[in-house]
């Protein structure tokens, strides 16, 4: 959800620039089930344009419908959703909505946490009444030690036995690594964007490619296998070893060993996996059996991809399964090829 409340901040300090008045709307409660959970924004400008959504597309008319007393108040308030006349989804959601006022100075603190991958606490204050009379409606968020009001709630707000409090903690936008400029990197780079991941492609310093190359893509770096480790790889990262080079690949993953990614996913066979394996403890003969457990190779859950495409979902699809703890059928606990016999 962090790349949806960036976008959302960048899009409210574009309107800040051009004097355009915007609200954000956000689920801050459920009650029953729901497509989407509390946690979920949208921002709405003025003119009605929307950014984000909170729903699979049924509730948002509603907030817009909703939000246009926010624009000629200037106060917060809540709206509720009944799904389970109108949804089928058997969930009440609770919505705050307030005006949302992103200037250069919150814009900058706000993106330097961003950049510095630190985590942004978003507090909402909102009650389930909405009949009821609250003054202290809105969110805060809270990152380096400071406390930074979103709309016009005060900053030091005391809750009541009326208000209630959502807390989020959204850590930094999730990244994606792939080291190899290839033709599938380029599907595998499209889809990663899609999902909303930071994605970098690392290519050799001789290749000639260029950012044009990767629609959506954050940034193509020409660097050499030493030259890895100076890139900011943490725990919010997925990194996919697709060079079409056994050796290059091997030099990569030995210097990106101590960086402890999530997911390290390698493409290509299950013999070549095993080789680079054995190569890999001859580098490094104290390596910790651990971190063995964090390579998927051959990368991907088990779909019979076969074009670039399916292949990019199939990778995809396991990092993810990977990051939310999920267990499904990877491609290196299969036994033999991965592709059926013609």
């Amino acid at each position: 959800m962090t790349h949806e409340f960036r976008t959302i901040i960048q899009t409210a300090y574009t309107y800040f620039q051009t004097n355009t008045a915007c609200v954000m709307a956000s689920v801050v409660a459920l009650d029953g089930s729901s497509y989407r959970k509390p946690g979920v924004r949208m921002l709405i400008a003025e003119n009605g344009t929307m950014t984000g959504a909170v729903s699979g597309g049924c509730v948002e008319k509603e907030v817009l419908f909703q939000a246009q007393e926010v624009f000629e108040t200037g106060k917060a308030k809540m709206m509720t959703y009944d799904g389970r006349y109108r949804l089928g989804c058997e969930g009440i959601l609770y919505i705050l909505i307030e005006p949302l006022q992103i200037n250069e100075s919150i814009y900058n603190k706000l993106t330097n946490i961003l950049k510095q991958r630190k985590d942004l606490q978003l507090t909402s204050y909102f009650v389930k009444d909405t009949e009821a009379v609250v003054q202290t409606l809105g969110t805060v968020v809270k990152a380096n030690e400071e406390t930074l009001a979103l709309s016009s709630i005060e900053e030091k707000v005391q809750s009541t036995t009326k208000v209630e409090t959502f807390t989020q903690v959204l850590p930094a936008v999730f990244q994606l690594f792939l080291f190899g400029a290839e033709h599938d990197a380029v599907q595998l780079g499209t889809l990663g964007a899609q999902m909303g991941w930071d994605v970098r492609v690392i290519a050799s310093p001789k290749d000639p490619k260029t950012k044009a190359n990767f629609p959506d893509v954050q940034e193509v770096l020409h660097l050499l296998p030493e030259q890895a480790s100076g890139l900011h790889i943490d725990a919010e990262s997925a990194v996919v070893l697709m060079n079409h080079n056994y050796a290059t690949d091997l030099n990569f993953l030995v210097n990106i060993l101590d960086k402890q990614p999530q997911y390290i996913g390698i493409l290509g066979s299950s013999k070549r996996r095993e080789k680079l394996f054995n190569e890999l403890i001859d580098y490094k003969p104290d390596l910790d059996a651990t971190v063995l457990d964090r390579i998927y190779g051959p990368a991907g859950i088990d779909i019979g991809a076969i074009t670039p495409q399916e292949i990019a979902l199939s990778v995809l699809a396991e990092i993810l399964a990977v990051k939310r703890k999920r267990e499904v059928s990877s491609l290196r606990d299969k036994i033999g090829s991965i592709h059926k016999e013609v």
